[in-house]
């Protein structure tokens, strides 16, 4: 007996979707099999899996991306780089032994940085290497690692784990600015590589000590008052080199020891105020240094009045522009300017040693 032709279509189409649904279940039961056996860790991922692991990483951590020519971007963080969560990351990751060859697959290889950003804290540290991270030749770790002063018990190995994969022409990079003024941070790093390239963003000493001391302020309100921290005895006016503000700000007497073990032609020294004042120009030296082609350049920066530094103009895929967070550029507490004077004659001749050291006046007074 015959059918209707809609009828018998529409038979011939339930079967076939039967058919389809079938297989794909076969497919996805293979599958799950595969992962749950552990096979599924051992073959290579396409790329775009590696980005939307990314992606989801920075979103569980309250970061949000964006796409700048194609690439995935991060947006500047809220917090602080370094935070518990971050230590308690790196501590459970348990790589312990050292292997001379590249960590690879398909699509990329696991380096050792070729470049690191050194110091210094409340330096502009930050904003330098979201700037850089534009680049689409830099692949940099977000947080900063501590590898060198905290956790090199752990071992190369371990190091080498948390940098991203890098490909062909692309290069390596993190920042930690405590290591600046690690005493063991320059011998650790030149055992690890000779040629890595350092640099160091500095910015007039008694100003980051100030910006060192707020931040320091937003965590503990009962913390005694900036000149109470700074003197070692108010009336005799002798400053107190063993706080932390102070003893940063010495960058002639840290770079002392960097000396011992790297040349002067492998630092960058970046201004802090050029960073604020022509980001540009100071991306274009950065560039230069690393071997970049000058990619991040004055169009991609914007003067944000109220927040008082540069931003990032809204990459493609973005409905906003992209600027540090709520703990960068935070006001100032009002500091007595005789306190304030007094703290500038005693760094002056250290300032002096370091503009002769660096071939570079930063124009500090």
């Amino acid at each position: 007996m015959g059918c209707w032709t809609t009828s018998c279509d529409f038979g011939h189409l339930k079967a076939h979707s039967k058919v389809s649904v079938f297989f794909t279940m076969i497919l996805i039961f293979i599958y799950l099999f595969y992962c749950l056996t552990g096979y599924c860790d051992s073959m290579p991922s396409p790329l775009y899996v590696h980005q939307t692991f990314r992606s989801k990483l920075f979103l569980k951590e309250g970061k949000k991306l964006a796409h700048w020519n194609g690439s995935i971007v991060r947006e500047l963080p809220e917090q602080d780089a370094t935070d518990v969560e971050d230590e308690k990351r790196q501590r459970g990751l348990g790589y312990d032994t050292y292997n001379n060859l590249s960590v690879s697959n398909n699509f990329g290889t696991k380096e050792f940085p070729k470049a690191i950003i050194i110091g210094v804290k409340k330096g502009g540290t930050r904003a330098l290497l979201e700037f850089l991270r534009v680049h689409p030749d830099v692949r940099a770790v977000g947080s900063e690692p501590h590898f060198f002063d905290r956790f090199y018990e752990k071992g190369l190995q371990w190091y080498r784990n948390l940098m991203p994969r890098t490909l062909d022409g692309q290069i390596t990079m993190e920042k930690t600015p405590s290591y600046f003024i690690t005493r063991e941070a320059p011998s650790r790093i030149f055992s690890m590589s000779h040629s890595t390239k350092l640099i160091v963003v500095v910015r007039d000493p008694v100003t980051r000590a100030v910006s060192d001391y707020a931040q320091t302020l937003t965590k503990n309100s009962s913390l005694p008052s900036f000149q109470n921290l700074v003197f070692k005895n108010s009336t005799t006016g002798l400053i107190d080199t063993s706080w932390s503000a102070v003893r940063i700000g010495i960058y002639a007497k840290h770079l002392e020891n960097w000396l011992r073990y790297f040349p002067l032609a492998q630092f960058l020294f970046v201004s802090g105020e050029k960073l604020v004042t022509d980001p540009a120009g100071e991306m274009g030296r950065v560039q230069d240094f690393l071997g970049l082609k000058r990619v991040v350049t004055n169009k991609h920066f914007y003067f944000n009045q109220t927040k008082g530094f540069p931003c990032l103009k809204k990459p493609e895929g973005s409905n906003r522009p992209r600027c540090l967070g709520k703990s960068k550029g935070r006001p100032h507490p009002h500091i007595p300017a005789d306190v304030l004077h007094r703290l500038r004659d005693f760094y002056r001749p250290f300032n002096m040693k370091f503009f002769q050291m660096t071939g570079q006046d930063f124009g500090w007074d």
